[in-house]
Order: C-alpha cells, then structure tokens, then sequence
C-alpha cells in the first residue's frame, strides 16, 4: 500500500508518499481501506516539532520512520478473530489511538473497534473523517468535562474552526445560549450554526462583552485563557485545549473561584457513536472548507499551516 511517511521533523516537503506492507490486525482491530482522512492543526504541530512528535506519536525505542494522522474514514475490508460488532463492508469513522500511532495517512489502518463508529447514510466519507478529532473534542469538552446544561451561557471562542463550528451546535442541541467569536467574515458563518450571539474578537474585547458565562471553551495558547477568565462568572467552568491552569493563569481562576480543565480528546467508540447521531439527524454538520487528493497531502499541510479558520480540510483517496 501507499501511505505517507515522515522520517524528519520539519516542512510539508518532509512527507513523501512511499510503498509499505499492510498492517497486520489484531483480534479486536478491523483492516479499514481508507476513504477519506481529515488535516487538523496538532498534525501540522507534530509534523514540525520533534517534542511534539514524541509526546504525541509516542515513538517506540530507535523508531525512526512515522506514519502521521489519526482520523479516518473508510470500509472495513478484514476484521479480527474477536471482532462482532462489525464485518467485513461496513462503513466507519473514528480518531484512530490518540495519543499514540494512528498511522492514517495511508491506503489501509488497522483500527480498534472500540474506537470506531458507523458512517451514517446521509454522510460522506469526507463529512465523516473531518468528524473525528475535531466534533470529538467539541462533544468531550462540552458533555464529558463542562457537564454543560439546559439554559446555560456558554462562550465559544474560535467558533467558526474545526472544533468550534461542532461546537456551537452541540451546545445548542443542549439547551445552551450560545456566544461564539471569530473573524467578522465569519458572522454569518458562526450565526447560521445557531449561534444566539457574535463577537468579532478583531474588534471587541469579548470579556467586556460576555462577563457572565458558565462554560467557556477556548482553544487558544497562552495568556488568552485570562480574558476567559474575565468571561466566566464566579463558579463556573472553562474548558482549555492547548493551556494548562498553572501559575498566574490557575491563580487567577482560583480567585475567582472558577473551575478550570486542560483536557486532551480521547479515542472513544462510544462518543464517536454520539457524533454518528449527531451527524445522521443533523444537529452537526461538517463544513469542509478544502478538500485534497491523496498525493497532495503535503498541500493540504501547507493549507492548514497557513491558517484554516473555517470548518474542516479533508483529504479523499
């Protein structure tokens, strides 16, 4: 098969396309031929930085060649000796052992079942993989770790992104008054995904706007986890993706008594499920801002590197 390898951390131009044996599956793994994979920012992250390759790849000893990638989606061509769930023509979509070796840059992946879900029939392969990392991420942050409530205000920042355009539509399906920020041309965009409110965070500070939120979910580096902290109301909660609580930044959620989690997404079959659901009625849709052809994957990269503010950049075999 032909999968994508990279042997040093650096440019796009650090993938090259190259012939590898199948993998091997295991009893409770399925052989998937893939259809269609999805491009996400910590993929760019690790394709560049060696610390970052380690801490997310998580490398065996003198491993030295890397098949990057974690969503996928496809047709299940083999299955293992414990595999009842699914045969052989099924059509799945999951984030493929994150953290760790997801190997989906190429023709085939063997996935464990316990991380994978049926492709509902309204959706494309394209719609399905970008689905994975990212509505994941939204569903975990959101249902698994704000617990987030009916009549709940809710602060969306980077709203019209990968994880962000899931999002807002999820926490509406919950009941929630939604604020989501982003770029003015993207108003519309944030809106139509049953935003009940817009902050153009070029424009308007969004913390003297919005002070009284229970739940913020920022995916932004740094300091910016202050001015969610300025957001949120005493004794609510903030959901972080790239920050932790440390220092002044736990410090000043302390004092304010806000509850504050750096969460990591989980590979989960049972999730991805909740996001097949969503998908099949609906309530979430994958906004596919770009879409690639399999050997134009360092493209894709180059995309994605260069700054994707809407919705999702799919890659089709």
């Amino acid at each position: 098969m032909k999968a994508f390898l990279l042997r040093q951390t650096g440019g796009a131009e650090q993938l090259h396309l190259e012939e590898v044996p199948k993998p091997n599956i295991q009893a409770n793994e399925v052989l998937v031929k893939v259809k269609a994979i999805s491009i996400n920012p910590v993929d760019v992250y690790v394709r560049k930085d060696s610390n970052a390759l380690k801490a997310f790849m998580l490398p065996k000893d003198n491993q030295e060649v890397f098949i990057l990638g974690w969503d996928m989606a496809g047709i299940v061509e083999e299955t293992g000796a414990d595999v009842r769930d699914f045969k052989q023509g099924d059509l799945v979509f999951g984030l493929i052992n994150f953290r760790g070796a997801g190997n989906t840059y190429a023709e085939y992946v063997a996935a464990p079942v316990s991380q994978l879900a049926l492709i509902p029939n309204n959706i494309s392969f394209e719609e399905a993989a970008a689905a994975c990392l990212a509505a994941l991420t939204a569903w975990q942050a959101l249902v698994v770790h704000a617990k987030l409530q009916p009549g709940e205000k809710v602060l969306i920042h980077a709203a019209a992104g990968g994880v962000g355009h899931y999002a807002v539509p999820i926490a509406k399906h919950l009941g929630a008054y939604v604020v989501g920020t982003a770029s003015a041309d993207n108003k519309e965009f944030v809106l139509s995904l049953g935003a009940d409110e817009f902050v153009d965070y070029q424009k308007q500070k969004v913390e003297e706007i919005v002070t009284d939120a229970d739940v913020v979910l920022d995916p932004m580096y740094g300091d910016h986890l202050f001015r969610s902290i300025e957001a949120v109301k005493s004794g609510g909660r903030i959901i972080s993706l790239l920050t932790d609580f440390k220092g002044a930044i736990g410090e000043a959620a302390r004092a304010k008594g806000v509850w504050g989690y750096h969460m990591g997404v989980a590979s989960n079959g049972n999730d991805m499920q909740q996001i097949a659901s969503l998908l099949e009625r609906n309530i979430i849709r994958s906004h596919i801002n770009a879409s690639y052809n399999f050997v134009e994957l360092p493209k894709a990269h180059q995309h994605q590197d260069a700054g994707n503010r809407r919705g999702k950049i799919v890659v089709k075999m």
